[in-house]
């Protein structure tokens, strides 16, 4: 999508531009970014990818790369549409970093960034520029690949239900245990499920995720429902890192499976998944050192995991529908990802 006259554009700043670009200012993380990131690989995927987002009344619409930065502000700063919106109006960090003119542009309106965030959601590019930054990050050394740390954590639906039901699926349920599939639901999310953890009930999804093993960035993964099998989700997450031969997989108990394990045996890849107990075999003195050894291992995912829900408040999501909830989680990846290449970077 070339930019016309049917796009707006902000490619002659203006006197306002200039005045303040002559002010002093104290830089924040927004200008690292700027300066660490080449921006324009991931311009033309969206250019390519994505149509024009006109905005709510049917005016030209916005380039596609000023758009995918406003959702990541909304990332860093817990935004809503609308927050967002007032903000871009007067913090100058905000319009520099998304490259917008205080002569010539009007602010994208909260209609047009919802409808650009439902445009990623139907042409499914969001996986491609995750791995876009990723690749970046590693050409510069600073995500390096040694292996990955699978895991999973559940969040909660936008919506809450109107009724709980008795009868639920356990979280991580050992094998040959009783439970029970529950498809019915009173909620106008029809896509998260029920979970059991202990005595309460909780409509949720869950992400299920890679990061890498020295530091911890995200390397992918997707969204399902929370009575999705961990265990059956494995293989998918492996081939969404594009996890290659010789690096070392670490996952929990959770994940242990005959298949998993000749997954990782077929492909290469050393197993560093947790050994499970079962009925009448306890773990062996080696297996209980290899489960501690991993264990410290994967401390760094449940890290990660943390600083998504404290920080970018991921606890629960703030969109209807699974396709929606992991947009959410892979602009949240990007998000953390880039606030931890400056930090790293810095160092």
């Amino acid at each position: 999508m070339e930019a016309s006259m049917s796009e707006r554009t902000s490619s002659k700043p203006g006197i306002a531009d200039y005045v303040v670009a002559r002010r002093k200012r104290k830089e924040c993380f927004l200008d690292e970014i700027d300066r660490l990131i080449d921006w324009n690989p991931l311009e033309k995927l969206l250019r390519k990818t994505l149509k024009r987002v006109a905005n709510a009344v049917g005016n030209p619409a916005y380039p596609p790369l000023p758009m995918f930065k406003i959702l990541l502000l909304q990332r860093w700063y817990t935004l809503s549409d609308t927050a967002v919106e007032e903000a871009l109006y007067d913090r100058f960090s905000f319009v520099r970093f998304v490259g917008l003119s205080l002569d010539h542009d009007e602010v994208p309106d909260a209609t047009t960034i919802c409808r650009f965030r439902q445009s990623l959601v139907e042409r499914n590019v969001q996986k491609r520029l995750l791995d876009k930054l990723n690749h970046q990050l590693q050409r510069r050394g600073l995500l390096v690949r040694e292996g990955a740390i699978v895991d999973v954590s559940v969040v909660s639906s936008a919506r809450r239900p109107f009724k709980v039901l008795d009868v639920l699926p356990q979280d991580r349920q050992e094998d040959n245990e009783g439970g029970t599939d529950v498809t019915i639901s009173y909620s106008d999310d029809a896509e998260a499920a029920w979970l059991r953890k202990g005595n309460r009930a909780y409509y949720r999804y869950k992400i299920h995720a890679a990061t890498d093993t020295r530091d911890g960035f995200v390397l992918g993964g997707h969204a399902t429902p929370a009575n999705r099998s961990d265990t059956e989700e494995f293989v998918a997450v492996l081939d969404e890192v594009d996890a290659k031969a010789g690096e070392s997989i670490f996952a929990d108990k959770g994940y242990s499976s005959q298949l998993n394990r000749y997954v990782l045996q077929v492909r290469g890849l050393a197993d560093g998944i947790m050994h499970k107990a079962a009925r009448n075999r306890e773990l062996t003195l080696s297996e209980k050192i290899a489960n501690r050894q991993i264990s410290s291992v994967r401390a760094k995912v449940e890290r990660v995991f943390g600083t998504l829900k404290r920080g970018y408040g991921f606890h629960r999501a703030r969109y209807l529908g699974r396709a929606k909830v992991e947009l959410e989680f892979l602009l949240n990846a990007m998000a953390f990802n880039l606030k931890k290449a400056v930090l790293k970077a810095a160092c």
